[in-house]
């Protein structure tokens, strides 16, 4: 039986993809198609818009279908948007072509209770065609596996905190707006810190994939949106201007998952506008006997989220059919051999 490189349509050219792209090209997977509406990359060789010394002879394409049909692929990564309403109809297109997905969508952690209709949906069409779909990024292996690792060796716990953060200004306008960034502390107490509806942070859903992980059944999750307030002059460049001392850089989002079992995951999710000398956070430490920590210095939050999507491409595709989130597949391994797959199982 012979065996052929693993094919991979990449299905949205942002920032992440110029990563991915290059990744997938360097541990010898191959591109096939490449998805984005954006006027100023569509056209572009992929090896091009990643900045890779060779063409790949891949154009990037804004003709969804078309690329779906004609390229033949075994997974696609998709790199859209957070929410699971939002990248659904795209993955709809691809697993009921009976393609495999794996997104960086950071609902798509563990969506059963924050998008139920959509993720039975999904899992429905996913089964009925043979394709599986599994939500990754830093928070599989940073958040969720080396949390229930580390908790193997732990004798008794009774709380498990986390502090993660990221840079506002990476991200865009909208992102900052949602965060506060430029509010006066009222102006964030009447809004933000009580919003009329609770749209679940990144944390909500990870939290639940570290409780299944370790075997704890949820009784209660508290979200609490809290100020990041600046305490010297910074300067905005998604926003155009400085946020003054006093006003708001933007929030943390502080989720507390409470169990049955007694242990607290309390995971604060920071997102706010970086001074020169911020940098992402990951610490987490568990309490109990004996109380343990860990932390990563300044951790490169979309370089690891590429290679974690790249890296669990294998998993993905020797997975049942259906939803699966990455506490039900195997540890992340670096891939030291050339992706490649039995030509016969596609």
């Amino acid at each position: 039986m012979g065996q052929r490189p693993i094919r991979v349509v990449q299905y949205g050219c942002g920032k992440m993809a110029k990563y991915t792209i290059r990744y997938l090209h360097e541990h010898g997977a191959q591109l096939v198609g490449a998805i984005d509406t954006n006027p100023a990359v569509v056209g572009m060789d992929a090896g091009d818009y990643a900045g890779l010394p060779i063409k790949l002879g891949v154009k990037i394409s804004s003709d969804a279908e078309q690329v779906l049909d004609e390229s033949s692929p075994d997974i696609v990564i998709v790199t859209l948007f957070s929410l699971l309403n939002d990248i659904a109809p795209m993955v709809e297109q691809c697993i009921s072509r009976g393609i495999n997905v794996i997104t960086t969508c950071e609902e798509a952690t563990f969506p059963w209770t924050t998008s139920s209709e959509w993720t039975n949906r999904l899992d429905a069409i996913a089964k009925a065609n043979g394709a599986t779909i599994v939500g990754s990024g830093m928070e599989d292996v940073f958040w969720v596996r080396i949390v229930g690792l580390l908790a193997g060796a732990v004798n008794k716990i009774t709380k498990i905190e986390g502090s993660v953060s990221y840079n506002v200004d990476e991200y865009g306008m909208a992102l900052a707006k949602a965060h506060g960034v430029g509010l006066t502390t009222e102006a964030f107490e009447k809004t933000l810190a009580h919003p009329s509806d609770i749209v679940p942070s990144y944390v909500w859903n990870s939290n639940q994939a570290l409780a299944q992980l370790l075997g704890l059944t949820i009784s209660d999750i508290i979200q609490e949106n809290v100020p990041f307030v600046a305490d010297a002059d910074t300067y905005s460049e998604t926003m155009g201007e400085l946020v003054v001392a006093g006003k708001v850089l933007g929030m943390n989002t502080r989720v507390t998952t409470k169990t049955y079992q007694g242990i607290d995951i309390v995971t604060s999710q920071i997102g706010k506008v970086y001074g020169p000398r911020d940098g992402d956070l990951c610490d987490w430490k568990i309490y109990g006997e004996p109380d343990t920590s860990f932390h990563v210095d300044k951790p490169a939050t979309v370089e690891h989220t590429c290679a974690t999507i790249v890296n669990r491409i294998p998993s993905v595709l020797s997975a049942d059919a259906g939803y699966h989130t990455v506490d039900e597949l195997e540890p992340l391994r670096h891939p030291i051999q050339p992706m490649r797959i039995d030509e016969f199982l596609f």
